[in-house]
């Protein structure tokens, strides 16, 4: 008999953030978990592969989930993120009404949650997860590094 050991959701990500590697995608994944902790949707960027400049992680994932949801609020679900979603993908979340927010990396150059314009603390956002940043941080931002020093 094998031991399974099941994934926690942030390792779902870092896993779909390799596999976006793999295909020349800039490595961050997204992972959408249910009230239940089921796993709804897991995606890795596609920008490049479907030539979108909005096939981001987050917004594949949310997609999905949506999708499979049958709804397109996501209400009582989860997002794990390897890096710090950028406004655009901050918006998306805040517009699914995602409960909380868990992302890897901080993006200082690109963010738009705890960095750049901190898309839930103006008082146009209609929806603010709970937000948890730092969540295997070191091994997201060590992807994201090797990624880039290896297309320099």
């Amino acid at each position: 008999m094998v031991a399974t050991t099941r994934l926690s959701p942030m390792e779902c990500a870092l896993r779909e953030a390799r596999a976006a590697a793999e295909r020349g995608e800039v490595p961050v994944g997204a992972v959408i978990v249910g009230a239940d902790g089921a796993v709804l949707a897991a995606a890795g960027n596609r920008t490049e592969a479907d030539r979108d400049p909005t096939a981001h992680a987050e917004l594949q994932a949310i997609r999905a989930a949506a999708a499979g949801y049958g709804a397109p609020r996501l209400v009582d679900c989860d997002l794990y993120v390897t890096l710090e979603p950028c406004p655009m993908c901050a918006q998306a979340i805040s517009f699914a009404r995602l409960r909380r927010l868990y992302y890897g990396a901080a993006d200082p150059k690109g963010g738009g949650v705890e960095h750049g314009p901190r898309i839930f603390s103006q008082p146009t956002c209609h929806h603010r997860p709970e937000i948890y940043g730092g969540i295997a941080e070191q091994e997201a931002a060590e992807l994201l590094q090797a990624f880039f020093k290896a297309r320099r």
